[in-house]
């Protein structure tokens, strides 16, 4: 990897070789004229990447995500639900204190 320039604040930059060292890693296999392609693409996204880098300071918290979010769900409390009684005494049969469903496999 280069840079633009040749300093080493410059905006990087990959060439073909190292597109294709990076395809021989990633066990890629990649024609001509996609080396072309990925290495112009490559050496875009780390262009923005250096002008991102370039805004970020050490007094800048890193965030996931460009607004804050909060959780809209509610707390987990523990609230009572139906006692066994209950929940059986609206099931259509009920036996032994569970609910009796048809059979849908075969008795063996």
């Amino acid at each position: 990897m280069s840079t633009a320039s040749g300093d080493d604040t410059a905006t990087p930059t990959l060439t073909r070789d190292d597109v294709a060292h990076l395809a021989r890693l990633a066990r890629l296999e990649l024609t001509d004229s996609e080396l072309d392609l990925y290495g112009g693409q490559l050496s875009q996204i780390l262009g923005w990447v250096a002008e991102v880098s370039e805004v970020a300071t050490p007094d800048i918290e890193p965030t996931t995500h460009a607004v804050p979010l909060t959780n809209v769900f509610r707390a987990d409390e523990h609230r009572p639900g139906l006692t066994n009684e209950a929940a059986l005494a609206a099931a259509p049969a009920a036996e032994d204190g569970r609910f009796r469903v048809p059979q849908i496999l075969g008795e063996e």
